[in-house]
């Protein structure tokens, strides 16, 4: 029999039986889906994690206020670091810029519209650190943070929300009744680690602790961001800062740190790993509906070897040897998983797609692993099934089968 011949065997088998075979490719359908699905799943994911944080670069550092401790109780969540703290980190060799950041909530008021919004205090440096761009207008420089000017520059949702002119430079808005000159505008750039920068309002640091919050320590930050060379050694860069903040703070050597130093480069490293066993734990939980795919396949083949044991006899009793009767129905089985993998693979893809970009707006990768992960699942599921029966239909008696009713 040519292969032509035994895939049109093949196809009058399984369509004798429609309800039967459209359940058992139904279950390969629903096994191959939920597999392409949970890979674009996890792809979406550890994408979207890894463009949050590589917006911030891999020469990024963090430094967070810690909590300080006294006679081992703790006494609170006090802000350890300070901008004199921040300034002197931008001496060191390898640190690019550094800039003191200071975050709170706000209410921002233009006209009659307001819009609830973040208030970020920082250096003219943080546009360094931060990849941050402006679409109009300027940054504000140290003369301004010296100064405490109130100078505001905003992002592009901000503007938005408040319905202000397409040109804002020069417009006053208002935040706690401090009036705030705006004077630049970033360009759009989406979420990252460090929050929706569209969604923001900069202004100098000394304006925001003075003016707006009134701290009775104006020189206290919640934590210092930096950027390194490219050249630098992060590891030899983060240990020369903890060294020097110890050493400010007048830390002991069995004292803790009363700061968290958080590296973009390990985290991200952390947070690929992460992400690849979240992925492998998501493909486990689908492959289990392979599994039962395949015994579905199993189950019908072994059911069509007992309803066709008279065919087995006469087609044994004309001359058809066993290696034939296997490939039969070895072929059968490859079939019907073909038929579920591809449909699965095409649902997959469709539902993946059109979810991910249409209703969540997410960027959901396409890769050739939901085709070559389909082709082997037909391959291999519709072989490891399918044997058992085959195999017992080879070897069943031509005269038994004969008297088989």
């Amino acid at each position: 029999m040519t292969f032509g011949d035994i895939l049109k065997e093949s196809w009058v088998s399984i369509s004798g039986n429609k309800i039967r075979s459209f359940l058992t490719v139904l279950g390969i359908v629903i096994g191959v889906m939920a597999v392409v699905i949970m890979v674009a799943v996890g792809e979406t994911v550890e994408n979207e994690i890894s463009n949050q944080f590589s917006a911030l670069g891999t020469s990024t550092i963090m430094i967070r206020a810690g909590v300080a401790r006294m006679g081992g109780v703790r006494t609170g969540n006090l802000q350890t670091l300070t901008t004199m703290d921040a300034e002197t980190i931008a001496q060191l060799p390898g640190v690019m810029a550094a800039s003191p950041v200071q975050t709170t909530g706000a209410q921002a008021i233009y006209g009659n519209k307001n819009h609830t919004t973040s208030l970020m205090g920082v250096y003219p440096e943080y546009t360094t650190v931060q990849n941050v761009e402006l679409d109009m207008g300027t940054f504000f420089n140290q003369f301004a943070v010296r100064n405490a000017s109130t100078y505001a520059v905003i992002g592009p949702e901000v503007l938005t929300e408040l319905e202000m002119p397409e040109n804002p430079i020069g417009e006053i808005i208002r935040v706690q009744n401090i009036p705030l000159t705006v004077i630049g505008v970033t360009r759009a750039k989406g979420d990252s680690a460090m929050g929706s920068m569209d969604n923001m309002i900069l202004i100098p640091i000394t304006t925001l602790r003075k003016r707006i919050q009134g701290s009775r320590f104006p020189n206290s930050v919640q934590m210092i961001v930096l950027k390194l060379y490219p050249d630098a050694d992060n590891e030899f860069v983060i240990d020369e800062i903890r060294l020097l903040l110890r050493t400010r703070h007048r830390l002991k050597p069995n004292d803790e740190d009363d700061f968290q130093i958080m590296d973009m480069k390990q985290i991200m490293e952390t947070m690929s790993v992460v992400t690849g066993y979240m992925k492998m734990l998501l493909i486990a939980i689908a492959a289990v509906s392979l599994l039962v795919g395949a015994i579905g396949i199993m189950n019908m083949m072994l059911v069509s070897v007992a309803e066709r044991t008279r065919e087995i006899g006469i087609r044994k009793a004309i001359g058809a040897k066993e290696k034939q009767i296997i490939i039969q129905f070895l072929s059968e089985s490859v079939l019907i998983s073909f038929i579920g993998s591809m449909i699965g693979l095409a649902l997959g893809v469709g539902l993946a797609q059109g979810v991910g970009r249409l209703i969540l707006h997410y960027n959901v990768p396409f890769s050739l692993w939901p085709i070559v992960l389909s082709v082997a699942v037909a391959i291999v599921v519709g072989l490891a099934s399918g044997v058992v029966p085959a195999f017992k239909a080879a070897k069943l008696n031509p005269i038994d089968s004969l008297r088989y009713e």
